[in-house]
């Protein structure tokens, strides 16, 4: 259990990041017909000459895949990147409804539906290059970062290796994603640990459908069973992190190490969970700092 001091930091932290107001899209485009399916695009605000061409970042919130939190939540993170000179989108999907997927109906908040999640994942990052054309034609996909935050970094990560996937899914593809690397925070990247430390009240487990389902679904949807991906992988972790902590994101590293794969892990002392994403931190220029690194 923490401390009444990590737990009144975390507390402040997560309030910090809250407290941004929305911050509108320069436009929104579909790629299905369900409400939640939608991307939202930021064109690039500073930092590249008249026409000059941008590397693209994609965002994906976190929320443990639960429908309260949406892409709202993340948007000062995907505005401060726009400030920083990306072209940036940020995905919506199908979250958790309720009690549904996970059996669970005493939850008032479900984590994630299955298989829709990973169907509009699948389907946003397959529409994104020809949306992306129309709406921010700056962006350069030939220097495409895929980040995500705790949930979102877990998505990110999945949708990184969908080239691994068993071959028996329809979210599988035949060759690996065109991606300069992912910058996944304090990702949900290995679902055994993350269950074991019940992270964000066994959201992974309800994601893929509760106690009936969690191991035969894994291997279509657990990042560390999915390794290695040949991309270029950065974890950016908070050493406070009360949410999603460090064991996670050092679990899936140590995965990747023996599935033959480098994966960096950037460790930030004294940063919880949502700095990462907050503007007003100086962890969320980290993370821009290591997304540039990949991306130019």
């Amino acid at each position: 259990m923490p401390d009444d001091a990590a737990a009144a930091r975390a507390a402040a932290e997560e309030e910090s990041a809250f407290s941004h107001p929305a911050v509108d899209p320069d436009s929104t485009a579909g790629y299905g017909d369900h409400p939640d399916q939608l991307i939202d695009f930021y064109a690039p605000r500073g930092g590249t000459g008249a026409g000059a061409a941008v590397p693209l970042v994609v965002v994906l919130h976190g929320g443990a895949w639960r429908a309260p939190y949406d892409r709202r939540h993340i948007s000062p993170f995907a505005d401060f990147l726009a400030r920083r000179g990306f072209a940036v989108a940020s995905v919506e999907y199908r979250r958790g409804d309720g009690a549904g997927t996970s059996g669970r109906s005493d939850s008032p908040a479900v984590a994630g539906r299955w298989p829709d999640t990973f169907d509009d994942v699948s389907a946003a990052l397959d529409a994104l290059p020809a949306l992306t054309r129309q709406a921010l034609p700056q962006a350069d996909p030939r220097r495409m970062v895929l980040t995500g935050h705790s949930a979102g970094g877990h998505l990110a990560l999945w949708a990184a290796a969908r080239h691994v996937l068993p071959p028996d899914t329809p979210w599988r593809t035949a060759v690996p994603a065109a991606l300069r690397g992912v910058v996944a925070l304090a990702p949900i990247a290995d679902f055994e640990v993350a269950d074991k430390l019940d992270v964000c009240s066994g959201a992974a487990r309800q994601l893929l459908g509760g106690d009936d389902k969690f191991a035969e679904r894994r291997p279509y949807a657990d990042p560390a069973l999915l390794l290695p991906t040949g991309i270029a992988t950065t974890l950016v972790q908070g050493r406070s992190d009360l949410v999603v902590p460090q064991a996670v994101a050092e679990s899936y590293a140590d995965a990747a190490a023996k599935a033959g794969e480098v994966v960096g892990l950037t460790l930030l002392e004294d940063v919880g969970h949502f700095p990462l994403i907050d503007p007003a931190a100086d962890a969320c220029a980290v993370v821009a700092e290591e997304i540039a690194q990949l991306a130019f």
